[in-house]
């Protein structure tokens, strides 16, 4: 996609985060995404306060993702995220999660979401200035 938004967080592993063996726990992972996804959507405009005012808010409706490696307690972790495709009524983001201190990509994902009216619960249309901002996408191109 052109222009396509990205952005890198950086997280540590909590004990919080890891079982009673020290390895991250899978829901953990959606808890990483989840912070860089939202701060992805502050790069496309998407202020979450005054969205939730206007009662129209991204919703997750799919999540697919792939556990390659674990992450450990008091890893550093890299969460990198960028837009991968927009539809009418979709959007769709790609994350990865490495642990720079060997390179090893631990987790891929990808998200859809929604534009969701709150008072309704149904799907609006993404803005058209995305499309042509962002173009078209082909999800995972």
């Amino acid at each position: 996609m052109k222009d396509a938004p990205r952005l890198t967080t950086r997280e540590e592993v909590m004990f919080f985060d890891t079982d009673a063996g020290g390895v991250v726990h899978n829901i953990a992972y959606l808890r990483f995404i989840e912070t860089c996804r939202t701060r992805l959507a502050g790069l496309m405009g998407m202020n979450m306060r005054e969205m939730m005012a206007a009662g129209e808010v991204p919703v997750v409706v799919r999540t697919e993702i792939d556990y390659r490696r674990p992450a450990r307690l008091s890893d550093h972790l890299e969460i990198s995220g960028v837009l991968d495709a927009v539809e009418r009524a979709r959007f769709w983001c790609r994350f990865e999660i490495r642990r720079p201190a060997d390179g090893d990509l631990l987790v891929t994902c990808r998200q859809a979401l929604a534009l969701v009216r709150l008072e309704t619960g149904r799907p609006q249309r993404l803005p058209t200035e995305w499309r042509a901002r962002y173009g078209a996408g082909e999800v995972g191109g």
